[in-house]
């Protein structure tokens, strides 16, 4: 699972919220490899947003790493952003975490631990 936290600068939800809306929806229909896909908005901090996906295997990952669109999104994010981070949560190769690292973005990994 990889969460994508986003705070947005001052006055910039809207804007996000619209790119947000898109990238979701191509998400869902160009990456078959996501078992889910979402992004949500915090009620409580309207500045505060997170995208959130689940894969089946760490080749699935990497597959949306090295997705076009994802990057173009990713770069239209980081310019309203005045926060982005990365946290990946389960076991994945090493080529993940190398590919997240390679993307200079805050990254945090929780590993599964041994009692599941």
């Amino acid at each position: 699972m990889q969460l994508d936290k986003i705070i947005m600068k001052e006055g910039m939800v809207h804007a996000y919220s619209e790119i947000a809306d898109a990238a979701d929806k191509s998400a869902n229909e160009t990456e078959e490899v996501i078992l889910f896909h979402n992004f949500d908005h915090d009620p409580y901090y309207q500045q505060k947003f997170v995208s959130s996906a689940v894969y089946l295997k760490s080749d699935d990952f990497l597959f949306r790493g090295y997705n076009s669109l994802v990057q173009e999104d990713a770069e239209k994010h980081m310019k309203l952003a005045m926060h982005f981070s990365i946290e990946i949560y389960g076991n994945v190769s090493d080529e993940v975490i190398q590919k997240t690292n390679s993307l200079e973005f805050p990254l945090k990994r929780f590993a599964t631990s041994s009692v599941g």
